[in-house]
């Protein structure tokens, strides 16, 4: 028997290599015999540079950077050859706040839904002499690609602010303050390039940074998932398969919206993919999307900060992990 595990990280609890350990133990005790492959996985986010450096190797940098609240924070990426993996969250992810600090939204200098204006001013700053944007010449040679499965533009009602402020505390006073001044920067922008990516699929990630990145540094965009997944050959990977495990902290109708468990499922064929996660809703939905099983980890009645410990979550994958 074949089994491929590629679990996304439990965000706040479990990395993907964590759960995958997790889920590889409570199947050996049931198929002690079965080839088990634990493919470790992101989406884009938090953990993204640790799945390609499990892909392709290479040697992890450290940085001293920002938080979301401008605090000096230690960060790392990932340099292989002539490629450089850079993972967003590792500065400005919303892991790096704790809850009480999370309904604050930076208005103007914040990672968190700024357009990416923090990041072309420190980019000005550090590559040239006159702290002038035509000047620069460092990134001649570069080509940036961003990976991310957000679909969103920069603005509207679709845009970054709209969609994706409140889920990190805005007020609806600030998401329109948001939109606003991100619509402005655009136009700017527009008039000064003669050109705008403002609408373009994918400027509106991670509060607006993958504008900066289409419309200052000329990158391109690509899914996130399916960039990994081509990366580690995985449909090689999981040929012959008879099971895939998939997974993530909380599985709904997002997740069919080009999560990391949607591109599994994409990539598997025929071979049966079993969805589990910390929290389940649309069951339903996620069954009719081609889900063999989808399962959640936790007991009935278990409390979100029971559930939240590492122990626990790996306990409980371990023991769903014995019904497959």
């Amino acid at each position: 028997m074949k089994i491929v595990i590629a679990i996304d990280s439990f965000k706040g609890c479990l990395s993907s290599k964590e759960a995958n350990e997790a889920a590889a133990e409570g199947i050996s005790k049931v198929y002690p015999d079965a080839e088990i492959i634990k493919v470790t996985v992101s989406d884009g986010g938090e953990g993204y540079m640790e799945a390609f450096h499990a892909a392709i190797g290479g040697k992890l940098e450290e940085v001293m950077v920002r938080d979301p609240l401008m605090r000096p924070v230690t960060a790392k990426y990932l340099l292989q050859g002539e490629t450089a993996v850079i993972e967003i969250a590792q500065a400005s992810g919303l892991t790096l706040l704790p809850k009480e600090e999370r309904i604050i939204i930076g208005l103007g200098g914040s990672a968190t839904s700024d357009a990416g204006i923090g990041m072309l001013k420190a980019l000005i700053s550090a590559f040239t002499k006159q702290g002038q944007w035509d000047d620069i010449t460092a990134f001649k040679d570069v080509t940036f690609t961003i990976a991310s499965d957000v679909k969103n533009p920069l603005c509207g009602e679709k845009g970054a602010a709209h969609v994706f402020a409140p889920q990190k505390g805005a007020t609806p006073e600030m998401v329109l303050r948001l939109d606003e001044r991100a619509r402005k920067f655009a136009e700017l922008s527009t008039k000064h390039f003669g050109f705008d990516r403002s609408q373009m699929p994918g400027a509106g990630a991670a509060g607006g940074l993958g504008y900066a990145f289409l419309q200052y540094l000329d990158a391109k965009s690509m899914s996130g998932i399916q960039l990994l997944l081509d990366t580690i050959h995985f449909k090689e990977l999981a040929k012959e398969a008879d099971l895939i495990i998939t997974g993530e902290g909380s599985a709904d109708r997002q997740t069919l919206m080009g999560k990391l468990p949607m591109g599994i499922l994409e990539q598997a064929g025929s071979v049966p993919v079993f969805l589990i996660a910390g929290r389940i809703s649309d069951r339903e939905e996620l069954l009719n999307a081609g889900f063999a099983r989808v399962d959640c980890i936790n007991p009935p009645g278990i409390s979100l900060e029971e559930a939240m410990r590492k122990e626990v979550a790996q306990q409980n994958i371990r023991k769903l992990a014995t019904t497959f």
